[in-house]
């Protein structure tokens, strides 16, 4: 699956951890399924602008929020995978 979806789910599931909340409290929440708010959060499927909406409304944020949040998780990811490289070689 592409880095995004999987950067996504990370920041899904990073601010669902901030909160305290397990997977069945967010998923009640957002009218979603357990297993796939799981799925959502292991980056193994691709989720439609609707469910972004409903993701974002349960951890009230703004959708656009949210999906800024997968990059920053991309960015930090990024910045991480740099600092070994350059101490390794």
């Amino acid at each position: 699956m592409s880095s995004l979806v999987e950067h996504f789910g990370i920041a899904v599931r990073q601010l669902r951890e901030q909160r305290g909340w397990s997977q069945e409290h967010l998923a009640a929440l957002s009218d979603l399924n357990r297993s796939y708010v799981g799925e959502i959060e292991r980056g193994r499927v691709i989720v439609s602008i609707v469910t972004v909406q409903k993701l974002a409304v349960a951890l009230q944020l703004e959708p656009a929020s949210l999906l800024a949040r997968g990059e920053q998780v991309a960015s930090v990811r990024r910045a991480h995978h740099d600092a070994l490289a350059a101490i390794g070689g």
